[in-house]
């Protein structure tokens, strides 16, 4: 997915606060666990930005399928554990008292019982009294194809100019990244097509429900797309 862009990928979203996010969802952990451990597994870790957070406070283990992902995520964090696995897919043979899948990953799964998978898959990784929060892709409702988005990186060596538009294929959002990338050593275009499930609130809680976690709906979230925060029984 970021292949070709994972090296460039905590420039383009230098503007999101990860630490204010890492409190957030501190906090939540805080309120809503029943475990008595303090260790963490993120799902979707990328590169490790909210982790370089959360690893002041819990023993955090790492999983992604992108591998270039997580061999920056390796670099940044080399005493962590992390997993080159499939979030709908994996058995790391341990459960935890948290799980975290954030920045709307969850929506390359892409379908509903892909979504399902993910879902109960993470739960299956859960301590009884531990908690699950996953933060969704934008609704179907919220999301406008044929818009036109852009961010820029302008640093002395580096600038980077991505570009996309989007669309939607049945219930697929489409999101078309063009880059320009300038160093000294010359400019580099590439492109990168990013597909992601559209999901509804109720496919949502479906998909908790079916896990056997009790669900909570914390709006507006992190960044207004809410997060859902599952409970599971002691």
């Amino acid at each position: 997915m970021f292949h070709k862009s994972a090296r460039f990928y905590d420039l383009i979203y230098g503007f999101k606060d990860y630490e204010k996010e890492s409190d957030q969802i501190h906090a939540l952990i805080q309120q809503h666990k029943r475990s008595e451990g303090n260790t963490l597994l993120d799902v979707a870790c990328g590169t490790g930005a909210h982790i370089a957070f959360l690893n002041q406070q819990y023993v955090i283990e790492g999983l992604d399928l992108d591998d270039e992902m997580l061999n920056i995520a390796r670099e940044r964090f080399p005493n962590l554990t992390f997993h080159l696995a499939d979030m709908c897919d994996f058995d790391l043979g341990r459960q935890f008292d948290i799980v975290t899948c954030l920045f709307s990953s969850i929506g390359y799964v892409g379908t509903v019982p892909r979504l399902n998978q993910a879902v109960a898959c993470m739960e299956q990784h859960l301590l009884p009294g531990g908690v699950l929060i996953l933060e969704p892709w934008i609704k179907p409702e919220f999301f406008t194809p044929g818009g036109v988005h852009a961010r820029f990186v302008d640093e002395p060596d580096l600038k980077i100019a991505r570009m996309n538009d989007s669309e939607v294929e049945g219930s697929l959002s489409i999101l078309n990244f063009h880059y320009l990338v300038s160093t000294p050593e010359g400019v580099q275009y590439f492109t990168e097509r990013h597909e992601l499930g559209l999901f509804t609130h109720e496919q949502y809680l479906d998909a908790f429900s079916a896990a056997k976690l009790t669900v909570i709906h914390d709006w507006p979230g992190l960044m207004n797309r809410g997060l859902y925060i599952g409970l599971k029984g002691d």
